[in-house]
């Protein structure tokens, strides 16, 4: 396109994740196996929650949500991912890509404010175990999750706008294998300072105040652990927060790897796998986690087909 006629596109072409063409069949069977676990997983971790009385509790209703969200946040890029293995063409229209990083934002943020909520409801229940119903109510665990997704969508909604009231007028290649924001920076033939700052701003404040939230929280967890007697109450402590810890953990190292850090003018391969640790593998590994490593939900799933 001619950059001068300043002509908007109207299309974006992903330029996908290899071009390796002995590579593709083998992704496109790995990645179809993930997407299919996450939402097996995920929904299964949603209906075990609802349907198991020894599920009812706080933790679980919010465990519910993350599953909630990775079943949206999976089926966001992973399904065009699939798709764009099988053809040589790769592209997505401006307003479907527009809708993909509204989705993928949104979710991503919430995804991220929720783990901190799951903390803070770990922290009550360890620290203040005989207040914990009357402090963590159904009420309270509805509004906090309101917040939650208010927050994400919100945050989402401010890049979003942000970044697609840019021009582009030059290269439509997408130097990635879906819609997100430093590559989509580096097509514009606007001054995308910007837009640069409030990405910083958002992903950095949006990331680091819950990931901060987080590290307090498991602070003071770990302090109480410490002072309890039992060996048993400390065993089951530790068995209750391992899950959660694992699972945010892969959450930002992932974010903190391709946000968190100095601008580059090249996208690479390294950048691209973080990706997807982070948009295709942390959707299937939490459920996956939750199951292998929660005491409780092994208990419900072995209850649910012992009932079938």
């Amino acid at each position: 396109m001619d950059i001068m006629n300043r002509t908007q596109v109207t299309m974006f072409v992903l330029s996908g994740l290899t071009d390796n063409e002995k590579l593709i069949p083998f992704l496109f069977v790995f990645f179809s196996i993930l997407y299919v676990m996450a939402i097996v997983g995920n929904i299964g971790i949603i209906m075990l929650v609802y349907d198991s009385s020894r599920l009812h509790s706080p933790m679980y209703y919010l465990l519910s949500f993350l599953a909630l969200i990775d079943v949206f946040y999976s089926s966001t890029i992973t399904p065009k991912l699939i798709f764009d293995l099988a053809i040589k063409r790769k592209v997505i229209t401006y307003n479907g890509c527009a809708l993909q990083f509204f989705s993928y934002a949104a979710l991503a943020g919430s995804e991220n404010f929720l783990l901190s909520t799951m903390s803070y409801d770990r922290y009550v229940a360890i620290c203040h175990p005989l207040h914990y119903m009357s402090i963590m109510t159904k009420k309270k665990c509805l509004h906090l999750v309101s917040v939650v997704f208010s927050i994400g969508f919100l945050q989402s909604a401010v890049q979003t706008s942000c970044t697609f009231s840019l021009q582009f007028c030059g290269s439509n290649l997408i130097d990635h294998f879906y819609c997100d924001v430093p590559p989509l920076l580096r097509l514009s033939c606007s001054d995308t300072f910007y837009c640069n700052m409030v990405t910083v701003y958002i992903v950095g404040v949006g990331t680091i105040i819950p990931f901060l939230t987080i590290i307090f929280s498991y602070i003071l967890i770990f302090s109480s652990v410490l002072r309890m007697t039992s060996a048993e109450g400390r065993k089951k402590a530790f068995s209750t927060c391992s899950s959660h810890l694992m699972c945010a953990s892969v959450f930002y190292v992932t974010i903190f790897f391709n946000y968190l850090r100095p601008p580059s003018s090249v996208f690479t391969h390294e950048d691209k796998v973080a990706a997807i640790f982070y948009a295709v593998v942390t959707p299937m590994l939490n459920p996956l986690i939750y199951t292998l490593r929660n005491q409780e939900i092994k208990k419900a799933i072995v209850g649910a087909v012992h009932n079938k």
